[in-house]
Formats: C-alpha cells, structure tokens, sequence
C-alpha cells in the first residue's frame, strides 16, 4: 500500500492565544517525524509513540481519521502509524502541533494528494481540537511548527498576520524543563481575564517586530496566570537574555541567548530540578517523502 514520511518541527510561545485568541510562536528544531503506512483494512488504525509508550495516541488516531473522512478514504483504508520525536510532551513546546502537522502531511502525501501547506495546518489544527489536546486550536502554534520563524496570528480567525524569517539565526534557544507535565485539557480559562490588556500588548510588540519583549511580558502574564514561579525567566534575563518567558502552558521556560551569554545562562539555571535544552531557531518548512 501507499505510506509516507513526514516531519515537523517544533516551537517556542511568544504570544499565548489562550487569553485572547491572539498568538504568536518562533520555530525551533526540535522535531517529530511521521510514518504513516496505508492498509487494506478499512477503519482499523494502529498508532504508536516510538519515544513515549505510555502516553495517549488519541491525537494521531483523530489526524489520521480527519485526513481519511476529507477524501472519503476511511471506508477504503486503514492506517499504522509511527511517530519519534525530541520535543518533550506537555511542557508547552508545541509536541501536539508538530505530531499532528506531520501525521497529516504524511497521510494526505501517502494518499497521493497534494494540497497546500495551509490546508495541511488546516487539518492538524481540527485534528487537535477532535482530539481535545488544545483550548484555541493552536493555529500560531502549528503554523510555526510547519512553516518555522516567527508567526504571528488571530486563532479566532485561522489568519496569520505576519510571519518573518528576519531573526539573527545565531541566538541560541535555551529551555529550562522542570519535572511535570501540564496538559491544555486541563488549563481553566477563567484565570486569564485579569491577564488580557498585557496579553494584548504582547501581541501588538510582536506584530511590530519586537518579538523578544513580547516574549517577556506573556511569560510574566501567564505566569501569574498559571501560578507558576518566574524566577528561571527572571534570572535568566539577569544574566544576559534578550527574552524569556514561559512556554505554551508551560512548565518550560524558553529563554533567547546570545552565544557568549550562555554559559552564564545556563549556570543560573542549575540549581533548580530538572533538564535543559539547547537548540537553535527553526526556519524550514515540514517537509515529507513518499514510499520511503
């Protein structure tokens, strides 16, 4: 049967849409890739996480089906898929986004259909909602993962307002993970009305370019938001970043750093429990192939 492989990368919040329905995130490369095979046995899906057993496979299970149903494919054929990725799940990097980009560029190739790329986001970002993994859709989020650089959006609409590959590509992406996970189904909306007018603000720094003082003030917001502490953030600023803030939902905290102020950066960091993550910015689209 027809199968391919597709990937996508992963990305770092700017602007949370969750308060209101406005956001923006900043590819990284960290990545998920996608192995989708089609079989004779129409409606049986098999899904498996390479990386992580024991979390749910609900999400590939509903991009595949979406994918299936748009082309009237699911009464023909069934589907196995694989997914492997570096992208911790739910600590706020974006690892449903990725996974579900590239499961859906992957079906839609291995159905031998060929689609534009915001038709492929399109579907991830349905596929997200089918499988209650987001509160907004997350359409910054998967258009930052498929696309890479920066995107700025209005979830409300599914409209990208601005997107920009004009960052300097030396600054080094630091991300502090603590232990735990938070999952978006979890996330209480009513804790982000006291929150909006800096969220706003955020957004409108973005919009203009400024996307490492947007970065800040939404990591200070939903930090309040959430009730996490901002200590990372703020020592991570102390000691050279030119943003930090918490990601997505969080736990994690992303920082931008310049080269020569990571070290200094990442000793901030070491005394508290946890990991860290170096990457760097991403700026390639999900690419896939076919009868790999």
């Amino acid at each position: 049967m027809h199968r391919a492989e597709a990937v996508s990368h992963g990305a770092i919040t700017i602007v949370n849409a969750m308060a209101t329905g406005k956001g923006a995130a900043l590819g990284i490369r960290l990545l998920t890739k996608a192995k989708v095979e089609l079989t004779d046995e129409a409606g049986r899906i098999s899904c498996r996480i390479m990386t992580d057993a024991e979390e749910s496979t609900s999400l590939l299970y509903a991009t595949v089906m979406r994918v299936l149903r748009k082309y009237g494919a699911h009464r023909k054929f069934g589907a196995n898929v694989e997914t492997a990725s570096n992208i911790p799940i739910a600590v706020g990097l974006k690892s449903s986004s990725a996974a579900s980009n590239a499961v859906a560029l992957a079906t839609v190739s291995a159905l031998g259909r060929r689609v534009n790329d915001l038709e492929i986001v399109q579907l991830a970002v349905k596929s997200s909602l089918d499988a209650g993994v987001t509160l907004t859709g997350a359409f910054d989020d998967a258009s930052a993962c498929y696309f890479g650089g920066l995107i700025v959006t209005d979830n409300r609409t599914n409209e990208i307002l601005k997107r920009s590959k004009q960052i300097d590509s030396s600054l080094h992406v630091l991300i502090y993970i603590p232990h735990g996970k938070k999952y978006s189904g979890t996330v209480r909306r009513d804790r982000f009305k006291k929150i909006e007018g800096l969220v706003n603000l955020a957004h409108k720094e973005a919009i203009n370019g400024n996307y490492p003082l947007s970065m800040t003030l939404n990591g200070v917001a939903y930090c309040r938001a959430f009730g996490y502490d901002i200590s990372p953030a703020t020592d991570a600023l102390q000691e050279g970043a030119i943003a930090a803030g918490l990601s997505g939902k969080g736990p994690a905290v992303a920082a931008i750093v310049p080269n020569k102020m990571t070290k200094r950066v990442l000793s901030a960091w070491a005394s508290y429990p946890g990991r860290v993550i170096e990457t760097r910015f991403n700026f390639d689209k999900a690419t896939v192939r076919v009868n790999f």
